[in-house]
């Protein structure tokens, strides 16, 4: 359950972006996926429209409709926030930070890793102890 302080401030970032209610088309979809029997029986799919500038958002985080409704508005703010202010949004940049991180490396960069760590391994050698055993 959301606390209702949530819902303030999300009402106050709307206003800020000028997003009213009565500009939102809001529909509830039949759900799908996992989750089981209360998923597939129950509408808790979020679909919102922003008539004025046609963004539309659909939304089926969790089981309950009010925080679908509620995720469903913050992701349209963060849309709006994004085109408005032509940043990336936090969850972009996650994402963008995910993606480096699991691409592979070039061909160049991996030869020149194993250069290094070549060289790096030899000056290990050279920091052994000598032993006398000859």
């Amino acid at each position: 359950m959301i606390k209702q302080e949530k819902f303030d401030r999300l009402r106050d970032l709307m206003d800020k972006l000028q997003i009213h209610e009565e500009d939102l088309t809001e529909k509830f979809i039949l759900g799908s996926g996992r989750g089981g029997q209360k998923i597939q029986k129950t509408h808790s799919c979020v679909y919102l429209k922003h008539i004025p500038t046609g963004i539309e958002v659909k939304c089926q985080k969790d089981r309950s409709r009010e925080t679908n409704r509620y995720l469903a508005r913050k992701e349209l703010c963060n849309k709006m926030e994004q085109i408005l202010f032509k940043e990336k949004s936090k969850e972009q940049q996650r994402i963008f930070k995910i993606r480096k991180q699991k691409k592979r490396r070039s061909k160049k960069a991996k030869e020149k890793m194993i250069h290094e760590k070549k060289t790096r391994g030899e000056k290990k050698n050279l920091r052994k102890s000598v032993s006398l055993n000859d």
